[in-house]
């Protein structure tokens, strides 16, 4: 099944430009953002690595057969994709009375840029949020490009991006079989598939939402989220409400279906017909209704131009928002990492927006 998130409606319309996207490990640079203050003594260590060219489960691999424990020990805040230059937290546990140097480890592809105990282990989701640094070259219209730029520091649809669908799609087809009664055993997988489903029903409903709408009117009945927060509640609008908009203290948000109709507008409810299957689907699995914000906006957004058909992006996104979210505003981006990687081996595409 396709995904088809080039087919989702964009919010200032289709650019123009076309570029390549990842065409070496450097042209697509993550830091992840952590607010933690370590305690400096306790029994993990906490490191922050430097990838290039491997997967997040690799290092945490490595890491753990360093240490002598099992993979499932070594902990860290999100997943990174692999095509790319990535830095992010791993924490390990390690008795108090034993010292390990896991700049040991160091390669081509792994540095430890820190070290440091801390009283407990990272958990997903643990971080608030990465850094990209994004270079785009043989940009066909530069000029586009460039002009658009104004318009998305405003904020673009919050659109989950094709790697959590899978390579062609594969998470959705596994989702249809779920839904047909195949049991998927492996509970990685399965997790996988379930929000797969969840996200290509979101990408709809904000595509569609887009179309009709925009990101800016309000409807007469909106669920709104806290920023910040996962908490959401629904109401008609109103004056305060337009005020707390604009001041960013509530977001307009789209629904990651579960069971039942909480949480969920008369015009969404509507609009989620076609989905019915898959809605109760997710529903039979004991899911409950969650929210995500509509837009998300590109935090201390830079552009530079390297040469006449070299661009370079930087902005700061949340944790669980798409890079690529903000690129398709922006150009046509072709990936063209499978040049320099196989599909074989640790190399498995992973979800960097975690």
């Amino acid at each position: 099944m396709k995904t088809s998130v080039s087919d989702l409606n964009y919010l200032y319309g289709e650019p123009l430009a076309r570029a390549e996207f990842k065409s070496q490990p450097e042209d697509f640079m993550v830091d992840e953002i952590l607010d933690i203050d370590f305690t400096g003594e306790g029994e993990h260590v906490c490191l922050q690595i430097v990838k290039k060219g491997e997967n997040t489960a690799f290092i945490a691999r490595k890491l753990a057969e360093f240490a002598g424990v099992a993979p499932r020990d070594v902990s860290y805040g999100g997943l990174k994709d692999r095509h790319g230059v990535c830095t992010q937290w791993f924490s390990v546990p390690v008795p108090i009375k034993q010292e390990l140097d896991f700049s040991t480890l160091n390669s081509d592809s792994l540095f430890v840029l820190k070290q440091v105990r801390h009283n407990r282990k990272l958990r997903t989701g643990c971080h608030k949020g990465n850094r990209f640094t994004i270079t785009l070259r043989n940009v066909s219209e530069p000029l586009d490009l460039l002009s658009r730029v104004n318009a998305v520091r405003q904020g673009v649809p919050n659109y989950f991006g094709e790697q959590r669908f899978g390579h062609d799609g594969y998470n959705l087809e596994m989702a249809q079989r779920l839904f047909d009664g195949e049991r998927i055993r492996d509970k990685k997988l399965r997790g996988l598939v379930i929000s797969a489903a969840r996200s290509h029903i979101f990408n709809q409903l904000v595509s569609r939402r887009v179309a009709e709408h925009g990101l800016a009117k309000t409807w007469h009945r909106e669920v709104f989220m806290l920023s910040g927060s996962n908490a959401f509640f629904e109401e008609d609008i109103s004056d305060e409400l337009i005020v707390r908009l604009l001041e960013a203290d509530i977001v307009l948000s789209a629904p990651l279906l579960g069971k039942g109709e909480k949480g969920l507008t008369a015009l969404e409810i509507e609009w989620l017909k076609p989905f019915a299957d898959w809605w109760q689907g997710l529903g039979a699995l004991g899911l409950k209704n969650e929210r995500r914000a509509l837009r998300v906006i590109p935090e201390n957004l830079a552009v530079k131009t390297l040469d006449a058909t070299t661009v370079q992006l930087s902005f700061d996104l949340p944790k669980g928002c798409y890079a690529t979210a903000i690129l398709r505003e922006l150009v046509h981006h072709e990936d063209v990492s499978h040049r320099n990687y196989d599909k074989k081996g640790s190399n498995q595409d992973e979800d960097p927006a975690q």
